[in-house]
């Protein structure tokens, strides 16, 4: 079965949860932590990951804090995704078509590769600016689904 493992989803919540914040407000790690549920010691390990990887920014101290390195609009679940997994491929024959026995005559490998595509193009074109209106979207629905 193909999944995401924990750590990524981590990775995105905190993303996500830095992407609804205005911008240049930084946000505790613990804040974070709390909002997203996400255990402290793997909270650290990701966003040390992430600030090595240019998508977050860190500041240590009282003041500190987290930020996003660019608008949530120019980081895509793609980059996320390949940071915590690596490249994304849906099999083996799509790294190396010379090991599969059957070479270029796979009528599969050719399905895999489409769907490998839409799935990779999703990915890029879902950002993290999207994913926090569609959130704010969904908060205020449960307000109004409340009220009734």
């Amino acid at each position: 079965m193909f999944r995401i493992n924990r750590q990524t989803d981590y990775a995105i919540r905190v993303l996500l949860a830095l992407a609804k914040q205005p911008q240049n407000k930084r946000i505790s790690t613990s804040s974070i932590g709390k909002e997203m549920l996400i255990p402290p010691a793997l909270l650290t390990r990701i966003v040390a990951q992430m600030a090595q990887a240019k998508l977050i920014l860190a500041f240590p101290g009282r003041d500190g804090g987290l930020l996003l390195a660019r608008p949530a609009e120019e980081i895509n679940l793609r980059e996320v995704v390949e940071l915590m997994e690596g490249q994304f491929l849906l099999s083996e024959c799509m790294l190396n078509q010379q090991e599969c026995p059957f070479e270029g005559r796979c009528p599969v490998r050719k399905r895999w590769h489409r769907l490998q595509q839409v799935i990779v193009e999703e990915l890029e074109k879902t950002n993290f600016k999207e994913l926090a209106l569609e959130t704010e979207d969904l908060n205020s629905l449960g307000l109004i689904i409340s009220d009734l």
